[in-house]
């Protein structure tokens, strides 16, 4: 189901009604209230009871719904969309169960449904945290970590990172406490940075460990998931179109997962850019 289109359709539905209403058929209403008025001997202008008395059932829910479908669309095409994490891949950055804010406007703002630029306001950064629609399949969301920009060459072996030929600093803190439900518990966690921006990683020396060489088409993106080992990223499917991007991750909101314990309180507005200490 296409949600941004519902919301689209709903708002330009519910604008028009109310715009008919009010150019071509509340001035008849009006004008019949008044004339009424003085059939029956009262002062014209003593109230115009356009809306609650006489007003159609379906302009009423019209011109109640447009402002606030308005306002609904013009936030979430253009400024901050929430998601709910579904999955690991980002661990431990993001756990499932995290509603995180996406900023819509961090790579130019787009026109919705259409996905048109029509206002280029930044550019993707190594080490941002992307939400984009999948190139396999772009009714799905993915989130993941900007690794490679167009033109970069990088290269994976085990769980080193080189971009440009140049390695990538990977500090090794220890092991990993686990989320509410212990998943990946005892992994590795290390301090990846990216262009002086740090954030953590997680090895599994068990887990698959995909290598190899890319280079970055112009206009696309390498991404990968923080969760190195268990992650369905560029290394696997190739690249991301910038015409594919959603927005940047930018903090948690909220964190509502039942199958570990449901609500934590403690993820709430937690920025997604900062490394956190275990």
């Amino acid at each position: 189901m296409n949600f941004e289109l519902i919301l689209v359709v709903a708002t330009f539905a519910s604008g028009l009604i109310w715009l008919v209403d009010r150019l071509a058929f509340r001035p008849k209403r009006l004008a019949r209230l008044e004339s009424e008025a003085r059939q029956l001997g009262h002062e014209a202008g003593i109230e115009r009871k356009e809306a609650s008395d006489s007003e159609p059932l379906l302009v009423d829910y019209a011109k109640s719904f447009f402002p606030i479908l308005l306002v609904v669309l013009v936030i979430r095409s253009f400024l901050f969309e929430p998601f709910r994490i579904p999955s690991g891949s980002m661990m431990p950055t993001l756990l499932v169960g995290d509603f995180i804010l996406v900023n819509k406007f961090s790579y130019g703002l787009r026109l919705p449904v259409v996905d048109t630029k029509v206002l280029p306001i930044g550019e993707p950064e190594r080490g941002d945290v992307a939400v984009f629609r999948y190139p396999e399949q772009p009714e799905v969301d993915y989130i993941k970590r900007i690794i490679g920009l167009p033109g970069d060459a990088v290269r994976v072996d085990n769980h080193r990172l080189w971009i440009n030929g140049r390695e990538v600093s990977l500090e090794p803190q220890g092991r990993y406490a686990g989320d509410g439900n212990l998943k990946h518990a005892g992994l590795t966690v290390a301090v990846e940075e990216l262009d002086g921006n740090p954030h953590q990683v997680l090895l599994d020396n068990g887990g698959y460990l995909r290598s190899g060489e890319w280079t970055v088409p112009d206009g696309e993106y390498f991404v990968m998931g923080d969760n190195r080992n268990h992650s369905n990223d560029s290394r696997f499917w190739g690249t991301v179109p910038e015409s594919n991007l959603v927005g940047k991750a930018v903090m948690i909101w909220l964190h509502w997962n039942w199958q570990d314990g449901g609500f934590d309180a403690s993820r709430i507005g937690r920025s997604i850019d900062v490394v956190e200490s275990d």
